[in-house]
C-alpha cells in the first residue's frame, strides 16, 4: 500500500480534497487509537489546560480517526475555524489564504506503522489531535489568523523564512507558562510522546521567555528535538506582541544578528539554561551564548 494513498486524489482549487472517511482500514484506525492512547497518558499535567479543555469539548477521543466535517461542525459553533482536508504539504500561498479565512490545512493521510514515533510530514494525527483544539480558544484562533493574514506580505518581502520561525517556535514547538509550572502548547510537541518529555522534563535545552523579534532571527531544527524552546506567559501576550505591523520589524531582520538552534541571545530571559548533554552526545549544538565565550 502507499504511504500516503491521498497523494493522487482529485484536488479543488484551494488544494483541499475529500477525506473520505469511510475507505479508512481498521488498521489506520487502530494506528490513531493507539497514537491517541499513548499521548492521553502523557497530556495531563504537561499540556496546557486550554488545549485538554477543547479536546474533550470537541469530542476528540480514541474511538477512530475524526471526520473532519463533523469536527468542522463543532469548531465553527465554538470560534468560526474549519478544518480543511488536504493530501499533505500545501503551497504557502494557498496555506496562509486558508489560515487568513478561518481553515486549517489537515493532512488526512495517517503515518505507516514504521514512522509511528517520528513522521517528516504532518499527518492527520499531528494536524488534528495537535493541532486542532487549541483553535477552540477564541484568542489563539485570533493569533493563527493574524498570522496567516501576514504571510501573504512576509512572501512578497522575501522574508518568509523569519516569519516560519514564529510558527516553528510557537504553534509547533511553543510552551507555556502556568501556575503550576511550564506546560505545552505547540502541536509538534503535542503530538510526539518522546518530545513532551524531553521539551518539559529534560536538562538539555535552553528554554527563553518569548521575545518576537529574538525569535525570528532565530534558526530551528526539523530532524530533532530543539535546542531551545521559547514560554510564553499567555495567549493574549502572544497575541498582543504580534498583532501589529511588521514592516518596521522586517526592516531590521535585514540586518543584525540571526541565532542559531543552540545559541542563548545576551538579553534572553533565560528559564533554565541546557546543558546540552542530549546534543553533544549526538555530536551536535554546544550550547552557545551570542556575545559570550562558549560554555563548557
Amino acid at each position: 500500500m502507499k504511504r500516503n494513498r491521498y497523494v493522487n486524489a482529485r484536488r479543488n482549487a484551494d488544494w483541499t480534497i475529500d477525506q473520505d472517511w469511510p475507505t479508512y482500514t481498521a488498521e489506520e484506525q487502530d494506528r490513531w487509537r493507539r497514537l491517541f492512547a499513548r499521548q492521553e497518558k502523557l497530556l495531563p499535567g504537561r499540556a496546557c489546560e486550554a488545549f485538554l479543555e477543547a479536546k474533550s469539548r470537541l469530542g476528540l477521543s480514541s474511538v477512530g480517526i475524526p471526520d473532519l466535517m463533523d469536527l468542522s461542525e463543532k469548531l465553527s459553533a465554538l470560534t468560526g475555524w474549519r478544518v480543511a482536508p488536504v493530501a499533505g504539504l500545501i503551497p504557502d500561498d494557498a496555506f496562509f489564504d486558508h489560515l487568513a479565512n478561518r481553515r486549517f490545512p489537515a493532512g488526512v493521510f495517517i503515518r505507516p506503522e514504521e514512522e509511528l514515533d517520528y513522521l517528516e510530514e504532518p499527518d492527520v494525527f499531528h494536524d488534528v489531535f495537535g493541532h486542532v483544539p487549541l483553535l477552540a480558544d477564541p484568542v489563539y484562533a485570533q493569533f493563527l489568523e493574524a498570522y496567516g493574514r501576514g504571510g501573504r506580505r512576509a512572501l512578497e518581502r522575501g522574508q518568509l523564512h523569519n516569519l516560519a520561525r514564529l510558527y516553528w517556535y510557537t504553534v509547533e514547538f511553543g510552551l507555556m507558562k502556568s501556575p503550576r509550572g511550564l506546560r505545552i502548547f505547540g502541536a509538534g510537541i503535542m503530538s510526539s510522546p518522546a518530545e513532551t518529555i524531553f521539551a518539559l522534563e529534560d536538562a538539555s535545552p535552553n528554554r527563553v521567555g518569548f521575545d518576537l523579534e529574538r525569535i525570528m532571527r532565530t534558526k530551528y531544527l526539523i530532524d530533532d528535538f530543539q535546542q531551545t524552546y521559547f514560554v510564553i506567559e499567555s495567549f493574549d501576550q502572544l497575541l498582543h506582541d504580534c498583532y501589529q505591523d511588521f514592516g518596521a520589524l522586517y526592516d531590521r531582520l535585514r540586518s543584525g544578528p540571526e541565532f542559531e538552534p543552540d545559541e542563548l541571545a545576551k538579553n534572553d530571559r533565560i528559564i533554565a539554561k541546557g546543558d546540552f548533554h542530549y546534543f553533544r552526545a549526538k555530536g551536535r549544538g554546544e550550547g552557545k551564548c551570542a556575545g559570550f565565550p562558549s560554555q563548557p
